[in-house]
């Protein structure tokens, strides 16, 4: 397999995999199960639907799930605001803006791994060392999504601020073409473009989120639906399910990737890179106080930039009925 790959061979298949900023939702599809329940679940293409059935966990469902496919996470949860769909997968940063914007969304489930797949990454003939030379060059994001925390922070971390850098706000398979045509000096974003441009060779991580950002992701869902007491049972099989197939990975990295790769058009060196770097290490962790602090302090931040449009007090978006006995959000990821 060519290791460089040019940009428009990226874009396709990129532009399916988006893991939290924007885009539009495809047609739904069904998991048959037995009973009169339905529950519309929104999914990224190679997200939670291809885990589940890689992991064998689509099996013996006493309800229907109903799939819609969305490119990114601010547009899944504006479907769960307008009760189109009932449950999704989104990052750390999504809820904070739905949130902001005075969505009805409730964070129902939570996990917890490293940050290392999330980026500013460079051209590899970059002069830039260190992310304070960040000031005065342009960073493509995505608005909304975790990266644009990440860049916040990774700035704050070096003295500086958004408002010394050129920010472009990009969706991702725009930023892949402004970074590799070099439109742009730097490119905050998450796996599995990380591990694109590292495997194709096209660029260089400038720093990571570790230590930066929470590393958290959430299923998050629509109030009306947890308010229905069986479709709020239904939610709760599902998560149990996800949880179960997000642990199958961590002893099944090889054959995750080759399954993600069929299913979203990803080589398998990059699947397999990504999975290694960032999806092995997500554990499912428990909805708790120092969770909630910490997506304050996200939700904090970018309503001092007034970036969204009220102060959000995170606590009131949670429901901890389906914690059980899951470990604190503190706990490391596998990785």
């Amino acid at each position: 397999m060519r290791r460089r790959l040019a940009p428009a061979a990226l874009l396709l298949p990129f532009a399916l995999l988006l893991t939290a900023c924007g885009g539009d939702a495809s047609a739904g599809t069904g998991t048959d199960g037995s009973g009169s329940v339905t529950l519309d679940v929104g999914d990224q293409k190679g997200g939670s639907e291809a885990i589940l059935r890689a992991a064998g966990e689509l099996e013996d469902l006493h309800y229907k799930i109903k799939w819609s496919t969305f490119t990114s996470g601010p547009p899944l949860l504006e479907a769960v605001n307008a009760k189109a769909v009932d449950i999704g997968g989104v990052g750390n940063t999504p809820p904070v803006f739905a949130a902001g914007a005075g969505s009805k969304i409730t964070v129902v489930a939570a996990w917890h791994g490293t940050s290392r797949g999330d980026t500013i990454l460079v051209p590899n003939d970059s002069p830039l060392t260190r992310p304070r030379q960040l000031k005065g060059r342009s960073v493509a994001v995505a608005q909304g999504s975790s990266a644009h925390y990440q860049l916040v922070a990774s700035l704050k971390a070096a003295g500086l601020s958004l408002a010394d850098v050129k920010v472009k706000y990009l969706q991702p398979a725009d930023a892949l073409a402004a970074f590799t045509s070099g439109k742009v000096d730097a490119w905050a974003v998450w796996d599995p473009y990380t591990s694109q441009i590292l495997q194709g060779r096209q660029g260089r991580v400038l720093t990571t989120g570790d230590g930066i950002t929470n590393g958290l992701t959430f299923q998050v869902a629509a109030p009306a639906a947890l308010d229905d007491p069986k479709k709020a049972a239904a939610v709760k099989d599902y998560l149990a399910r996800l949880r179960r197939a997000t642990a199958w990975v961590h002893d099944h990295q090889e054959e995750w990737a080759k399954v993600w790769s069929k299913d979203t058009g990803l080589p398998y060196d990059v699947a397999l890179a990504s999975v290694k770097r960032t999806n092995s290490t997500r554990i499912a962790v428990a909805i708790d106080k120092p969770l909630v602090a910490s997506e304050q302090r996200i939700a904090d931040a970018f309503s001092a930039l007034k970036l969204i449009p009220r102060k959000v007090d995170f606590a009131d978006f949670v429901d901890r009925r389906f914690n059980g006995g899951l470990p604190p959000s503190t706990s490391p990821g596998k990785g």
